[in-house]
């Protein structure tokens, strides 16, 4: 039978979407979006934008392909039952069974009865999967931890995802093996906490050196790290293994003393500036990234202010910058003093433009400059790919894809590279 799978949110969706589909893939099932017998949709429940996304999608399918079988998985599932219970889909679970998905398509193929399964459990094991190949990317993702413990107040997730679980250590080695064998050279280590994995005394500074070890592998990343898991261990990591590359995502969420509070973070802005400060001391040109919610309860224009400020003085290489949304069932759903939403998207706006002009300024120091990419995908009549520092490069398309190049940058556009190879640092079979 021929499936589609459509994947809303997070690099774990992402993930668990691949193994799903490999797996199908394993037993006989034939990936064909245009028209599917089987249609599967990962959602996604981080704010309500993406709950409404995901719930839109589930009934544009039942409309547009009423004869298909429709499987719903996911947080947003998890965190609204009731309201995909309604929408009459046959098989439907939250996040935990995603492996099961071809048992549970067969058995539907053979009693025709619709499935539903949720569990409200926190304390769950960690669901293994592992991935041959990484279909969609050049990177490869390896989902290492699952759950969050954190419980911000802003945030759904600790809700719906359970409890902190990890991938055994061993495991992780050996998928990342298999991937390696299969020609990906970066890895992307990724979670819901991924800064949080432990298994057996091991923790992610200890799997980062690992996996350092495999000759093959040419780059290490983390998809998402909090400011206090970097600590004095993990900064000798960074500062200690070059395949672990110069790009950080850390959150930080606001830039406000009193909101950080009113979030339940664990950190204050002199605590993550000081960190900031010791990664750019062992790396001065890294990327670091980040996320910042405007609009959460309380945050007054002063607070804003402050918050951006802040945000401009650490320099940040990219904003993501995301409106607070009302998640029920959190502490800040339950706080007055809430944000109108002209005032959000007034903030928003402000924020997003101060993210281009630090990008802007970030990419610039590489003018004329030789970087490394390793080509992923053609574009508009180029190869196109990433530097360790995750610079988006353009280069001509007589470049091999899955290859690593020694790129001269010439120009820049729209905070785009482009440039020219000067040499090949290694040929490679493209995925």
């Amino acid at each position: 039978m021929k499936f589609n799978i459509v994947t809303l949110g997070c690099k774990v969706n992402t993930y668990e979407s691949e193994y799903i589909k490999e797996t199908l893939l394993k037993n006989n099932f034939i990936y064909e979006p245009a028209n599917p017998d089987i249609i599967i949709i990962n959602t996604c429940s981080v704010t309500n934008t993406a709950d409404n996304k995901s719930l839109k999608m589930v009934r544009h399918y039942k409309t547009t392909n009423p004869d298909s079988i429709i499987v719903v998985c996911g947080c947003s599932a998890q965190n609204n039952q009731t309201k995909y219970e309604s929408l009459g889909v046959d098989i439907l679970i939250g996040n935990k069974e995603k492996s099961k998905i071809v048992a549970l398509l067969n058995d539907y193929l053979t009693t025709h009865q619709k499935y539903t399964y949720f569990t409200s459990e926190r304390n769950l094991e960690f669901e293994d999967m592992a991935l041959e190949k990484f279909t969609t990317h050049t990177r490869a993702f390896i989902k290492i931890q699952d759950g969050c413990n954190n419980f911000c107040s802003y945030c759904i997730i600790p809700y719906v995802r359970g409890d902190l679980r990890s991938k055994p250590f061993l495991k992780v080695l050996e998928e990342a093996k298999t991937l390696v064998q299969n020609h990906h050279q970066e890895i992307v280590l990724t979670g819901i906490h991924t800064g949080s994995y432990h298994d057996n005394g091991h923790d992610l500074s200890d799997l980062i050196l690992a996996l350092a070890a495999i000759p093959e592998l040419k780059r290490i990343r983390i998809s998402s790290i909090e400011i206090t898991e970097l600590n004095a261990k993990f900064l000798k990591v960074l500062k200690t293994c070059p395949k672990l590359v110069s790009h950080l995502h850390i959150p930080l969420q606001s830039g406000s003393e009193a909101i950080l509070k009113r979030m339940n973070r664990k950190y204050d802005k002199a605590y993550f500036a000081s960190k900031i400060a010791e990664i750019r001391a062992i790396r001065p040109n890294i990327a670091i990234t980040t996320d910042i919610i405007v609009g959460h309860p309380y945050e007054t224009g002063a607070d804003f202010q402050e918050c951006y400020n802040f945000a401009k003085s650490l320099e940040f290489a990219k904003i993501h910058v995301f409106p607070y949304s009302i998640r029920n069932g959190t502490a800040a759903s339950r706080m007055p003093n809430q944000v109108d939403g002209p005032t959000k998207k007034a903030r928003a706006r402000k924020l997003i433009s101060l993210s281009n002009e630090l990008e802007k300024k970030y990419i610039a120091q590489f003018l004329n400059k030789e970087v490394e990419v390793l080509t992923e995908e053609y574009l508009d009549n180029y190869a196109v790919g990433h530097t360790p520092n995750y610079l988006k490069v353009y280069l001509p398309n007589s470049a091999k894809l899955n290859t690593i190049y020694k790129v001269l940058i010439t120009k820049s556009k729209d905070n785009i590279l482009y440039g020219d190879i000067v040499t090949c640092s290694n040929p490679k079979i493209s995925l």
